[in-house]
C-alpha cells in the first residue's frame, strides 16, 4: 500500500499526494455540511414565517368569522323583534277588522230586517190594493151592466146625483122631483139663499150614443155614432133649456149631470162644440166631482 505522501495527481504542475487530497476532501465535506446547515436553517426560518403568516391569517379569519357571527346574531335579533312587532300589528289590525266586520254585519242584518219588514208592509198594501182592484173590477162590471140598460142607467145617474146633493146640502136646501109652474118635474131643484129662484139639475144625460161610439168597429160606423151623439146631446140640452129655465122661478142657468168622469172627460176633449152649444143654451154640463164643487 503506497504512503500518503506519494503524489496521486498533478494539477498545474503541482503534485498532490493522498494526504492533501484527504484534507481537501475533508474541507469540502465541512463546507458542504455548513451549506446544508445554512440551507436547513433558512428552510426552517421560512417554515416558521409561513407558520406565523398562516397563524395570523387564521386569526384574521377567526376574527372575521366572530364579527360575522355577531352581525348575524344582531340581524337575527332585529328580525325577531320586527317579526314580533309585525305579529302584534297584524293581531291589532285583525281585531279591528273583526270588530268592524261584526258591526257591519249587524248593521246589514238590521237594515235587511227593516227592508224585509217594509217589504212585508208594502206587500200587505199591495194585497189590499189588489183586493180593492178586484172589488172595483166587479163594480165596473156591475156599472157596465147598469149603463147597458136605459132604465137602470137613468136610475144610476139619479141616485148618484141625489147622493152628492144630499151629502153637500141641508135637507131644506133642495127638492127632488119638484114640480115647476109649467108642470115639468126636474130631477132636483136647489134653492138659493136669499132668493126665490132655484137651480135645476137634470140627471138624464143621453149615454146611448157614447156606448155606440165606443163599440164602433170601423171608421164609418164611428163617424155615424159621433153624429148621432151630437144630435142626441144637442136635443137633450135644448129640452133642458126650454123646460127648466123659467124667468123668476129658476136660475138663468141649469145643470146637466153626467154620472161618469171618463165620459165627461171624453166629452170635453173630443166634442168642444157640444160644450159651447150647452153654454149658449145656458146649460152647464158637470161630472160628479164638478157637481160636488157646485153644490158647495
Amino acid at each position: 500500500m503506497p504512503g500518503t505522501s506519494a503524489p496521486i495527481a498533478t494539477i498545474g504542475g503541482i503534485a498532490i499526494g493522498m494526504g492533501e487530497a484527504m484534507l481537501v476532501a475533508a474541507g469540502l465535506a465541512s463546507v458542504l455540511l455548513v451549506v446544508v446547515a445554512v440551507y436547513l436553517v433558512a428552510v426552517n426560518r421560512r417554515h416558521r414565517e409561513q407558520a406565523r403568516e398562516a397563524a395570523r391569517r387564521a386569526t384574521e379569519i377567526e376574527n372575521r368569522l366572530a364579527e360575522m357571527v355577531g352581525r348575524l346574531h344582531a340581524v337575527a335579533e332585529n328580525t325577531a323583534s320586527r317579526d314580533a312587532h309585525l305579529v302584534r300589528t297584524l293581531d291589532q289590525r285583525l281585531d279591528q277588522v273583526s270588530v268592524r266586520l261584526g258591526q257591519s254585519l249587524h248593521d246589514t242584518a238590521r237594515r235587511t230586517g227593516d227592508s224585509l219588514r217594509q217589504l212585508h208592509e208594502r206587500l200587505a198594501v199591495i194585497d189590499s190594493a189588489q183586493s180593492n182592484i178586484a172589488a172595483l173590477s166587479n163594480r165596473m162590471v156591475s156599472l157596465q151592466q147598469i149603463l147597458a140598460n136605459k132604465q137602470a142607467r137613468g136610475a144610476f145617474g139619479q141616485a148618484r146625483m141625489e147622493a152628492i146633493v144630499a151629502d153637500g146640502l141641508p135637507a131644506t136646501a133642495y127638492s127632488f122631483q119638484h114640480t115647476l109652474s109649467n108642470g115639468t118635474r126636474p130631477d132636483c131643484l136647489i134653492r138659493l139663499p136669499d132668493s126665490r129662484t132655484g137651480i135645476v139639475i137634470d140627471a138624464k144625460f143621453p149615454l146611448e150614443a157614447f156606448t155606440a161610439h165606443r163599440e164602433a168597429a170601423d171608421p164609418a160606423e164611428r163617424k155615424q155614432a159621433a153624429h148621432q151623439l151630437r144630435t142626441d146631446i144637442s136635443r137633450h140640452i135644448a129640452d133642458v133649456s126650454q123646460k127648466y129655465l123659467i124667468a123668476g122661478e129658476t136660475h138663468e142657468q141649469a145643470i146637466l149631470f153626467v154620472p161618469s168622469e171618463s165620459i165627461y172627460a171624453d166629452l170635453y176633449e173630443r166634442y168642444p162644440d157640444i160644450i159651447q152649444n150647452a153654454y149658449r143654451s145656458r146649460v152647464v154640463i158637470v161630472s160628479p166631482n164638478k157637481l160636488m164643487l157646485a153644490v158647495q
